[in-house]
């Protein structure tokens, strides 16, 4: 379905994970967008992997939507 490169990603959006390779394959959700420490919006999203209880910062080419929230 590769909508993750658009602009239409939205917290809750189910996604997969298709790199780094530790974690590819694996199902989460987008959490948030991330902020850096300045308080600049990253092109990073902060995704949540419920079966590893972690969380993880990726780019859209990093996950591919599954379904919107």
């Amino acid at each position: 379905m590769q909508l993750a490169n658009s602009q239409g990603i939205r917290v809750g959006d189910k996604v997969i994970i298709l790199r780094p390779s530790h974690i590819a394959g694996k199902v989460g959700f987008i959490y948030a967008k991330e902020i850096l420490s300045d308080e600049e919006v990253s092109k990073r999203w902060i995704v949540r992997i419920d079966s590893e209880n972690i969380m993880v910062s990726l780019t859209p080419k990093e996950f591919e939507l599954l379904s919107k929230s």
